[in-house]
């Protein structure tokens, strides 16, 4: 019997490997692909939905309804769009669903699959960040079984494995360091747009690789090890490893670390959590331990990624900080794309907006429901929206 499937954010980078591992393990012949869904790129889309025979294609953009039917025209594959179609399709009960839709926005849909998916393979950080409880409390309702899709989650929970969590006593996040691991706060606070999209190791999206530039994305990685491994912040640490080899690490109380190697390639991780809890053969390079000449280690610079600290104070404030922080990092990312802020400045935004909000976030819970953590979202985002440079 064919395994179910449902990919929401196929056209961004996490989505296209996922539909890559899924032609290359059959497509139509081995699996049931009940729903894909996309942005804007509705060529795309529609073509993905096509090779792989899927039940509806859907757009999260409402004027490119006629764009994406016309692409299917012929194909007897259903066309939607809005957000409204993007959470009735995310409840399809299948069995197995790819959270990858970028930010805050793969919130939604997440926990409706959550509510209906056998397993639920998450890619999008974000709801962990502003949501852990919820989402957890959600899989727990429903039986749904979470599987991170991140690298560095991915490493730890292979890592686990057949391990007591009781025993842990570190989990060791790596981080490439990005395009800056080098570079100076003079010259990082001249940083252009095309700079910080050309990460070194990944071949990613543009706001998942300037949020690698200012290590944001191991930021919001941390809480969400925290979430996911229900482990205390302070034994979660991160180490700049430039060559991406080691994808993260535990330690146990005796000292003993055990980490997860691989080549850097998402497929790795994806194909994971795709055939979980098999192994099947991934197209991913093996390593070749000879051509090895060095693996470097060193402690971050948070003087140059204060996002690390926030994650921290994000921690501490607790309730729905994650989301404050979260929200006002979308905000300052999509002000240093259009050229109204610095790079450095986007860490600046942040933390004023956390400081401003850590009352109201500390008082409140995901558990109260999505609509409170949208509406502490919503203010965040009008808090940075507002602010200017010193």
């Amino acid at each position: 019997m064919r395994k179910s499937i449902s990919i929401f954010g196929s056209t961004g980078s996490i989505g296209c490997n996922t539909v890559d591992l899924l032609v290359r393990q059959g497509g139509a012949n081995a699996y049931n692909v009940k729903v894909l869904s996309g942005a804007r790129n509705v060529e795309l889309l529609a073509e993905q939905a096509i090779a792989l025979g899927a039940d509806m294609a859907v757009t999260a953009d409402e004027a490119s309804f006629s764009a994406l039917t016309a692409a299917l025209v012929g194909s007897g594959i259903q066309a939607a769009a809005g957000t409204q179609a993007l959470r009735d399709a995310a409840f399809e009960n299948v069995d197995w669903a790819m959270s990858a839709i970028v930010g805050s926005a793969g919130l939604a849909p997440t926990l409706e699959m959550a509510k209906s998916a056998k397993i639920l393979a998450l890619a999008n950080k974000e709801s962990l960040v502003c949501a852990g409880e919820l989402v957890k409390a959600t899989c727990k309702k429903s039986g749904c079984v979470l599987l991170p899709v991140d690298s560095e989650h991915s490493a730890i929970f292979q890592a686990l494995s057949g391990n007591d969590a009781r025993n842990l006593s570190r989990l060791i996040l790596t981080a490439s360091g990005g395009p800056f691991r080098e570079w100076s706060l003079e010259q990082m606070a001249t940083a252009t747009l095309a700079q910080a999209v050309a990460h070194p190791n990944w071949d990613m999206g543009q706001r998942i690789s300037i949020d690698s530039a200012t290590m944001f994305n191991k930021a919001l990685e941390i809480i969400e090890a925290h979430q996911l491994f229900d482990i205390e912040p302070e034994k979660i640490e991160v180490v700049v490893h430039p060559q991406s080899i080691i994808h993260s690490m535990i330690e146990y109380k005796d000292n003993s670390i055990i980490a997860q190697l691989g080549a850097p390639d998402m497929r790795g991780a994806i194909g994971f959590a795709l055939n979980w809890p098999e192994r099947r053969a991934l197209p991913v390079e093996k390593l070749d331990f000879g051509s090895l000449s060095r693996l470097d280690f060193t402690h971050p610079d948070e003087d140059k990624f204060p996002a690390l600290r926030l994650a921290r104070r994000a921690m501490e404030i607790g309730g729905v900080a994650g989301a404050v922080l979260n929200a006002a990092k979308e905000t300052a990312l999509d002000r240093f794309i259009s050229g109204d802020i610095g790079f450095l400045h986007m860490a600046q935004l942040v933390e004023n907006v956390l400081e401003d909000l850590h009352l109201i976030a500390n008082t409140t819970s995901s558990l109260s429901g999505l609509e409170v953590v949208m509406e502490v979202d919503h203010e965040a985002r009008g808090r940075g929206r507002v602010w200017s440079p010193a």
